[in-house]
C-alpha cells in the first residue's frame, strides 16, 4: 500500500507577532490622502503585515474631522472612502488611560497614550510636541520617531 510522504510535525510552531505601532493623523493623511513617498514604506510594512497599526475611536474621529473640513476635497477624495481604507488597516483599541507622561500638546496625547497602553514599538509623527518626548518615552520601551526616522530604524534591535 502506497503511503503518502507526509511533513514530520513542527516541535515548536512558528509565529509571528508583528509590531505594533501608533501613527498621529498627520502621517496618516501622508499615508492615505497625499501618497506621500516618504510614507511608502510604512505603507507597504502595514499591508504587508509586519506592522500592526492600533487606534482608539478619538483617533478615528479626528481623522474624519480633519478630513471633512475640506482636505479630502481639495484632493477630489471623498473622507468617507480615506476613512473605510483606514479602517482596512487599523485595529481599533479602547480608549487607552491618560498616561503621567504628559505632552505639551493635550490633542496628542491620546497618541502617546494608547502606544504606551499596548505595548506599541513605534509612535509615528512629525509633531514636535510628541517627538520632544521621544527620550522619556524610550526608558518606558516606546520610540517616537519621524516616518524618516523609522525607516532608518526599522530593522534595528
Amino acid at each position: 500500500m502506497y503511503m503518502a510522504a507526509q511533513e514530520p510535525p513542527c516541535e515548536f510552531p512558528l509565529t509571528y507577532v508583528p509590531d505594533r505601532i501608533v501613527l498621529d493623523t498627520n502621517v496618516v493623511l501622508d499615508w492615505l490622502l497625499f501618497k506621500d513617498p516618504s510614507a511608502a514604506p510604512l505603507s507597504a510594512a502595514l499591508t504587508g503585515g509586519t506592522l500592526r497599526c492600533l487606534a482608539t475611536a478619538p483617533m478615528r474621529s479626528e481623522l474624519l474631522t480633519v478630513l471633512e473640513r475640506g482636505l479630502a476635497a481639495a484632493h477630489g477624495v471623498d473622507a468617507c472612502q480615506i476613512v473605510r481604507q483606514w479602517d482596512v488597516w487599523v485595529a481599533l483599541q479602547e480608549q487607552a488611560p491618560v498616561h503621567a507622561l504628559r505632552c505639551a500638546d493635550a490633542d496628542d496625547q491620546k497618541f502617546f497614550d494608547l502606544a504606551i497602553a499596548v505595548s506599541a514599538r513605534w509612535l509615528v509623527t512629525r509633531d514636535q510636541a510628541l517627538l520632544k518626548m521621544g527620550r522619556r518615552a524610550a526608558a518606558l520601551g516606546l520610540s517616537i520617531v519621524t516616518p524618516a526616522q523609522w525607516c532608518a530604524r526599522r530593522h534595528a534591535p
